[in-house]
């Protein structure tokens, strides 16, 4: 199943609609609809975004789906995949029902929207964390090689800066960063530790095999030295969103 078609698979449920009412409200055939679902048709963006907007779903339809985001970060020209010979089309007959006709040039014209089936092996919807890990936001990330920064894809996530502790060191309250993977103390990174039951943004450096520093910068510099047993690293910070 396509991301496209799994989402409106999920809104049409939660709209408590069946693809026939969906297929009736968009003018097309219900084997249509779920042929979209099933990720084994390609279709337009702009047809995508009606059938999304008549299930119900509008503000994501925008913030998802734009052709400003896939291309900012996506080739297009790499991932559209080579035309298949399609068969030619057997005479229609002399009675057609209008409204099928209809259909079938809804259909023509939609090989310039592989963006949408090519999202998920191109791009992942990356969850912006608060502080107490619930997500609040997201952004559409790029994979590279099958990666995002060296990572699983699915182990990454973004933290938003609860506030202004780590400033001295340019990250600002609202500013989210981008963490990787890493369950030991990196010298010299911004990391996301866990201490004393808490969460926190701190500059790690390294004091020997037992202990580290944890500093912070808000008015004034501080440091804390803290034992790893006391500790634990939920990641490492590779790139930074300010807010301005």
């Amino acid at each position: 199943m396509s991301r496209l078609g799994d989402l409106i698979r999920t809104e049409r449920l939660r709209a408590k609609l069946t693809p026939k009412q969906v297929a009736r409200k968009c003018g097309v055939s219900e084997s249509y609809i779920m042929a979209v679902e099933a990720g084994t048709r390609i279709i337009a963006d702009d047809q995508a975004r009606r059938i999304l907007k008549t299930i119900g779903l509008r503000d994501q339809v925008e913030a998802d789906f734009t052709l400003d985001d896939i291309a900012a970060t996506v080739d297009l020209l790499q991932v559209q995949p080579a035309a298949k010979p399609q068969p030619p089309k057997a005479p229609k007959p002399a009675l057609v029902r209008p409204d099928a006709e209809e259909n079938e040039q809804k259909d023509e014209g939609v090989t310039g929207s592989v963006w949408l089936d090519a999202l998920s092996s191109v791009l992942k919807r990356v969850p912006v964390m608060n502080a107490v890990m619930k997500p609040v936001d997201h952004r559409l990330v790029p994979i590279q090689n099958g990666r995002i920064e060296g990572a699983n894809p699915d182990k990454v996530f973004y933290y938003m800066a609860p506030d202004d502790s780590m400033r001295g060191f340019r990250i600002h309250s609202g500013d989210v960063a981008l963490m990787v993977p890493a369950q030991s103390p990196v010298d010299n990174a911004v990391m996301l530790v866990e201490f004393n039951a808490h969460r926190y943004l701190r500059k790690i450096k390294k004091l020997d095999s037992f202990s580290v520093l944890l500093q912070s910068y808000d008015r004034e510099y501080d440091a804390q030295t803290v034992q790893l047993s006391e500790c634990s690293f939920l990641g490492r910070a590779v790139k930074l969103e300010i807010t301005l």
